[in-house]
C-alpha cells in the first residue's frame, strides 16, 4: 500500500511551540491590560484615601483637626519647610482659617480641588502652587488672604514680627525696596500692621518706582508709607553726602 503524501507545515496548522508562544503572548497582553486598569484606578482621586491620609496627622483627642505637630510631619512627607510659600498657597486652596492648622473640611476642600490623596501627588503639585503666584490677580488674592490667615484671631491687626515674616515670604524676592522697608519697620514705632496698610504695601510695591519719583505725598497712601518714603529719601541723601 503506498504511503500518503506528507503534508507541509502550513497545511498541518500551528505547531505545539507556536501554540504555546501564542498563549504566552495573550497572557502577557492580558496582564499588561490588567496592570494598566489597576494603575488607572490607583491614580484616580479617592476621598476615602484622602481622609485616611488626613487621620495619619491627627490625634484621638481631636481627630477632625490637623495641628502643629501633624503639620510638621505633613511638611516632612511632602518635602517642604512649613515656611515655604507653597504651604501658604496650599492653605489658600484649602481656605484654611488659622496658620498651623487644617480642619478636616478644609483638607477635603483643598485636596479634592487639587485631586491629591497621597504625599506623592501633592509633591507633583508644588510647582503648580508656586506658579500661581506668577499671576498678578491670583497673587493679589493670596496676598490679601495671607493677612487674615496669619494674624492672631484675637486681634484685628497683625503683629509686626508676623507681618515682616509674611512680607519676606511674599515680597522679599520681588520688591527691590523690600530690604529698605524691612529696615524701616525695624526702627519705626509700629508694633502692628492693619489690613489697609497691608493692602497698600502691595500696591506701593507694584506702582512706585525704586527712585520714588512717582510717589505723591498728597495721595491717599497710609501715613506709614509717607513716613517710609521720607525716611528712605533722608537715608539716600545722607549716603550721597558721605
Amino acid at each position: 500500500m503506498p504511503r500518503g503524501k506528507r503534508r507541509s507545515a502550513a497545511e498541518m496548522g500551528p505547531s505545539e511551540d507556536d501554540r504555546h508562544s501564542s498563549k504566552r503572548q495573550r497572557n502577557a497582553y492580558q496582564t499588561s491590560q490588567s496592570s494598566r486598569r489597576y494603575n488607572k484606578v490607583d491614580d484616580a482621586f479617592s476621598q476615602k484615601r484622602c481622609l485616611t491620609w488626613f487621620h495619619e496627622y491627627t490625634t484621638p483627642d481631636d481627630p477632625n483637626t490637623l495641628g502643629p505637630e501633624g503639620m510638621e510631619k505633613f511638611c516632612e512627607d511632602i518635602g517642604v519647610e512649613p515656611e515655604n510659600v507653597a504651604m501658604l498657597v496650599l492653605a489658600y486652596k484649602m481656605g484654611a482659617r488659622q496658620m498651623g492648622f487644617f480642619t478636616q473640611s478644609e483638607w477635603l476642600k483643598g485636596l479634592t480641588d487639587l485631586q491629591c490623596d497621597t504625599a506623592g501627588k501633592v509633591q507633583c503639585k508644588l510647582d503648580y502652587l508656586r506658579n500661581l503666584l506668577n499671576d498678578p490677580n491670583a497673587f493679589k488674592t493670596i496676598y490679601r488672604y495671607a493677612y487674615d490667615f496669619a494674624r492672631d484671631k484675637d486681634q484685628r491687626s497683625m503683629d509686626i514680627e508676623t507681618a515682616k515674616a509674611m512680607l519676606q515670604l511674599l515680597l522679599g524676592k520681588h520688591w527691590p525696596l523690600y530690604a529698605q522697608f524691612a529696615q524701616f519697620l525695624e526702627q519705626s514705632k509700629y508694633k502692628v500692621i492693619n489690613k489697609d496698610q497691608w493692602c497698600n504695601i502691595l500696591e506701593f510695591s507694584r506702582t512706585i518706582s525704586n527712585d520714588l519719583t512717582n510717589y505723591d505725598v498728597d495721595g491717599a497712601w497710609p501715613v506709614m508709607l509717607d513716613e517710609f518714603v521720607e525716611w528712605l529719601r533722608l537715608l539716600r541723601s545722607q549716603s550721597t553726602i558721605s
